[in-house]
């Protein structure tokens, strides 16, 4: 479902500011993958969701969605195929406009506009039964401004929005970053059963190591730029914390792994 091909990108190249921040790396997700990434500050992970998502090009290289080349197309071409998740639980809703009003723009993301009503009996029923099931009570909130709910509840809904339209692929950034520990844990528990019920390809971006080993059914690793670790089914499982920080310390030649990363 993706193909990354030896991507390369430097920023401010030619200049004293110059980063490497993706060296050749190479990535092949199947059909239905749920890869958790995780590494130090400056691994390269969000340059990568960020390259795959169009957000900027890369100076060589190629990305592959489900066959397809996307490598020249721009941002807002390429979100037809994909669905994004960002840190911030600003982003993803417009804050001005009703919960419903929200999901019904994200029903219709890539479908003509019609001078129809805006949001049917039928639609709001569904939204209304996608919305139970998060069980943070938005269902019965549906004409509230999304700009009145906490940052976890916008979060939730802005997942729930990212993947009405089955996207080709799932793209979590640290999604849960700025939640409190008890609704983060809510949020992944979302997570993990829309992308179950919809047998989504997912890359999830986590500080956080125990949940990267408890999500997913594949894990890897990023340093300067590449993975060096990657880790799928039963020995995925069976890792504990201790094991993944040995794998990444012989991986990388590094023993460098940021407070953030531990402390997670």
């Amino acid at each position: 479902m993706l193909e990354i091909r030896s991507i390369n990108k430097t920023f401010n190249a030619g200049t004293v500011n110059a980063k490497h921040a993706l060296k050749d790396l190479s990535l092949t997700l199947n059909d239905g993958d749920f890869v958790t990434v995780i590494g130090g500050n400056g691994a390269g992970k969000s340059t990568m969701l960020n390259a795959i998502a169009g957000v900027f090009p890369v100076d060589s290289g190629e990305i592959l969605i489900d066959g397809m080349d996307v490598t020249h197309l721009p941002e807002y071409k390429r979100a037809q195929y994909i669905g994004r998740v960002f840190q911030d639980p600003m982003m993803g809703t417009a804050a001005t406009m009703q919960i419903e009003e929200n999901m019904a723009l994200a029903a219709r993301r890539g479908k003509p506009r019609t001078l129809r009503a805006g949001i049917t009996k039928g639609e709001r029923a569904g939204y209304k039964e996608a919305l139970a099931e998060l069980g943070l009570g938005l269902e019965d909130r549906m004409t509230s401004k999304v700009g009145l709910l906490s940052g976890g509840q916008r979060q939730a809904l802005t997942l729930l929005m990212a993947t009405l339209q089955r996207p080709k692929l799932l793209l979590l950034d640290e999604h849960t970053a700025a939640l409190d520990p008890k609704t983060a844990q809510k949020v992944l528990e979302a997570t993990d059963r829309i992308v179950s019920q919809n047998k989504l390809t997912t890359v999830m971006i986590t500080h956080n190591m125990r949940d990267a080993i408890a999500h997913g059914n594949r894990l890897i690793m990023m340093y300067d730029g590449h993975v060096v670790v990657d880790v799928s089914g039963e020995e995925k499982k069976n890792l504990t914390v201790e094991q993944l920080l040995n794998l990444f310390s012989k991986a990388s030649g590094s023993d460098e792994v940021s407070d953030k990363l531990v402390l997670s």
